[in-house]
């Protein structure tokens, strides 16, 4: 479905330093610095695959997905698309793909929202029945009903997300790029959100990339992780994965029974974080002990109300990997 080998861009970009001096001779000469946006990056996609795309800022993400909607043309590399070359055949291509950039909109800011949306109708040539079918689909799982005459310009950030989505899926795409998606939208809309990609994922086997700072979006959604930094690709792999790899230690809370006397709680591979009368916190070393042996421990100790265990936050694994890799 998606192929990408080799594909690398840089840019140009103008220095100049302070001054009015500065200034006067930036009028004549111009120095530049080259910034590898994209080094080499390779990697496939297979069909009905939701896959999340995650760097820190400056990565490459954006580059990427610019890259592979055929937006920008990189200096070197094949992408090769449903069997499209992205930026030679942009008119067949593009019928192919949904795109939303979080902070760009393809909605027209003083009219109401349907209208945006039969604009889009004629230019993708949708059908008017498959466009109506679509667009009930879309107005009850993202709840437009209410605003879709509404101008854009006065919509709240989490509506116009909303609205942004259904507008780039009109046209019943294959592949669907999400960059920043979630970017603004309180709770409920989140939930929504995610929801609605994961039925049209299954549903209708569209292929998602996925490229959010929002760990709980990647959590949520994706089973798989690209990680970029620097232009480059330095993890592919399962959550699952990277969770064995980095995820050493868990976090047991037990709620007990207040006792005269307070037993020990001196597990081998663990830690007392935080105690009280009726409740522990400990940190288990995963390599050094097994959860089920400290439960078994602690409730051979005291009689347990309660018991939690959690793993480490997927933020906290990812900062681990930025530093492995200095980025």
């Amino acid at each position: 479905m998606i192929e990408l080998h080799g594909i690398s861009k840089s840019f140009q970009v103008a220095k100049r330093t302070t001054g009015l001096l500065q200034a006067a001779k930036a009028l004549f000469v111009r120095e530049h610095t080259t910034v590898h946006a994209l080094k080499d990056i390779s990697f496939s996609i297979p069909a009905g695959e939701i896959v999340g795309y995650i760097g820190p800022n400056g990565a490459g993400k954006s580059t990427t997905i610019k890259v592979m909607s055929g937006i920008l043309v990189p200096d070197h590399g094949t992408c090769s698309i449903k069997g499209y070359t992205p930026w030679k055949e942009r008119v067949p291509y593009v019928r192919n793909i949904g795109v939303v950039f979080g902070q760009r909109t393809q909605l027209w800011w003083d009219v109401p929202v349907m209208d945006s949306f039969e604009l889009l109708r004629d230019i993708y040539k949708i059908p008017p029945a498959d466009f109506r079918a679509t667009l009930d689909l879309l107005v009850d799982n993202l709840d437009l009903g209410a605003i879709l005459h509404t101008p854009v310009r006065q919509l709240s950030l989490g509506q116009r997300m909303r609205c942004e989505i259904a507008a780039s899926l009109l046209h019943s795409p294959d592949i669907l790029f999400l960059d920043e998606p979630t970017i603004g939208l309180d709770a409920v809309s989140k939930v929504a959100v995610r929801q609605f990609i994961k039925t049209i994922n299954k549903e209708k086997g569209v292929t998602v990339i996925l490229t959010t700072h929002d760990m709980s979006d990647i959590e949520a959604l994706a089973n798989r992780i690209i990680l970029i930094g620097k232009g480059s690709v330095l993890f592919d792999g399962k959550l699952s994965d990277l969770r064995n790899r980095y995820d050493t230690h868990k976090t047991i809370t037990v709620d007990y029974r207040e006792t005269e006397a307070e037993p020990a709680l001196d597990i081998h591979g663990t830690t007392v974080m935080s105690r009280t009368s009726e409740r522990a916190v400990l940190l288990v070393n995963t390599e050094q002990a097994l959860v089920s042996h400290v439960i078994s421990e602690l409730s051979g100790r005291l009689e347990l109300m309660d018991v939690a265990v959690e793993a480490q936050p997927i933020e906290e694994l990812i900062v681990k990997l930025y530093k492995e890799h200095r980025i």
